[in-house]
């Protein structure tokens, strides 16, 4: 909720969609990755193309996907792919545990009509 809220605000190209692990598209990939059973994370859903298959991102490894696509200076978090995922993913479960009272302000997205149609289900 709250990095969908953040992706929402910094991303200028518009061009990611969003969908909820209980909906129709994310238990679709879900059933396509039996490895995914149990996760209750943030997925970065990379679409399969002629060359390559669908990969899917979770976890650490999502949140630097989403700042990969965001680009400018978000960008510069890929240096975290640096740092093993054991420790990365700990620091992504302790953010997420704590994201209530590290976040400020509004809390309830009212999405925009725009903003509507970049949800999938």
């Amino acid at each position: 909720a709250e990095s969908v809220q953040f992706v929402l605000r910094h991303d200028s190209r518009g061009y990611l969609r969003f969908a909820a692990l209980q909906g129709a598209f994310g238990q679709a990939v879900l059933a396509r990755h039996g490895e995914l059973r149990g996760v209750d994370s943030m997925l970065w859903v990379d679409p399969a193309d002629g060359a390559m298959t669908e990969r899917i991102h979770v976890r650490s490894d999502a949140a630097l996907r989403a700042c990969e696509y965001l680009g400018g200076w978000w960008r510069l978090f890929r240096i975290g792919r640096a740092v093993p995922r054991v420790m990365r993913d700990g620091l992504y479960r302790t953010i997420a545990r704590h994201r209530h009272k590290l976040v400020t302000g509004e809390r309830c997205l009212v999405p925009t009509p725009e903003q509507r149609a970049r949800f999938i289900d």
